[in-house]
């Protein structure tokens, strides 16, 4: 005779393993922030004034863009990025003239990384030219866009604080 408490139910394994619903709800905005992302750096620039920038140099501009004279190990705090990474990108981003690095005034032996005026006018541009392809996307429709933002908004503003300190878990993307 078969013992029938060792075989497995397929669909108890299934229940088992099921997603709760509010969770796979919450995964489709953070897999379709993944894709629009890609798009919108899939598609490129239509100005060819526009300097194309990875996501890691696209988070210091964005920094940069708040804090305009900033000391490496802030703009790493606040980027997420580490410092390796980041002096990686700031040499990228000085090789195309969107940021320069000067003598900390208060002392001498730090450094303030500085947007120059050619990183504002990129930033800048680009920025128009993300809005072009969204807007463009849902046909100019702004009726859940104030929503949208708020909730975009409310989740960066969370995760960004609730980032752990030392990364003790694998990166989800190279950086």
């Amino acid at each position: 005779m078969e013992d029938q408490k060792h075989q497995t139910d397929p669909t108890d394994l299934a229940a088992q393993t099921a997603v709760p619903d509010d969770e796979r709800r919450w995964a489709e905005p953070a897999d379709l922030v993944l894709i629009i992302s890609r798009e919108i750096q899939f598609r490129g620039y239509v100005d060819e004034r526009a300097i194309p920038l990875s996501p890691s140099e696209g988070m210091v501009m964005r920094h940069l863009q708040n804090e305009p004279a900033a000391p490496p190990s802030r703009m790493a705090a606040a980027t997420g990025l580490q410092r390796t990474n980041l002096s990686t990108v700031l040499r990228g981003l000085e090789q195309k003239g969107l940021v320069e690095r000067r003598s900390d005034p208060g002392d001498g032996r730090g450094v303030t990384v500085h947007t120059t005026e050619l990183g504002r006018t990129n930033y800048a541009l680009v920025r128009r030219e993300w809005a072009a392809a969204v807007a463009a996307a849902v046909g100019h429709d702004t009726t859940d866009l104030d929503a949208t933002l708020t909730l975009l908004t409310a989740m960066e503003n969370g995760l960004t604080r609730s980032r752990p300190l030392n990364r003790t878990r694998r990166p989800a993307t190279r950086q």
